[in-house]
């Protein structure tokens, strides 16, 4: 397994400092559990299903108030939303719920700090937006989950709050909840 460095960059695992925001989607945990039934490497251990809308993001040691005024400010300007998870996408190594709601969010946020390439910059300046269901694992691990988790789509799930989030040593720790729709005091 290739491993990320202090950075965070893809194709490597994360390091403790790593930061990201993302849309957590409870009501969708049956798509995780779909992987996780099949093997439960399949699975990002340690945040409940969600959207990412940028990630890696900002080292934790640049985090500042600044920072977080910034993403308070910008989650506030889009609205609380429903969003329908109804299109599987699978890629090598990879099994996803495409989310096209929170595009206009997640281009937003990567548009606000263009200096933070979403991925590494791997999949252009505004990936699609989706829910990971699992990654790595074998081609009929992947098609095992695939065809589980079409069988439990469509799913809605409420889309509130964005959350900036940082690996620590004890895993991811929630260090900002920003919601939707709700302007900045």
């Amino acid at each position: 397994m290739r491993r990320r460095g202090r950075s965070g960059r893809i194709g490597t695992v994360p390091t403790p400092g790593t930061s990201a925001l993302v849309v957590t989607l409870p009501s969708a945990a049956v798509l995780l559990e779909t992987a996780a039934a099949v093997d439960p490497a399949l699975v990002r251990p340690g945040l409940p299903p969600h959207v990412t809308a940028l990630y890696p993001f900002l080292p934790a040691d640049r985090l500042s108030e600044r920072t977080d005024t910034g993403i308070t400010q910008l989650a506030a300007s889009f609205p609380a939303t429903d969003v329908q998870l109804a299109e599987l996408v699978t890629a090598p190594g990879f099994v996803a719920a495409a989310a096209p709601a929170l595009q206009p969010l997640a281009d937003a946020v990567c548009d606000h700090w263009p200096d933070v390439p979403p991925y590494g910059g791997r999949f252009g300046a505004h990936p699609p937006a989706h829910l990971t269901i699992a990654l790595g694992g074998s081609d009929d691990q992947r098609a095992e989950v695939a065809e589980r988790a079409r069988a439990a789509l469509p799913i809605t799930a409420r889309a509130d709050t964005l959350h900036l989030v940082v690996l620590t040593e004890q895993g991811w720790q929630l260090r900002l909840s920003a919601p939707l729709g709700m302007p900045a005091r």
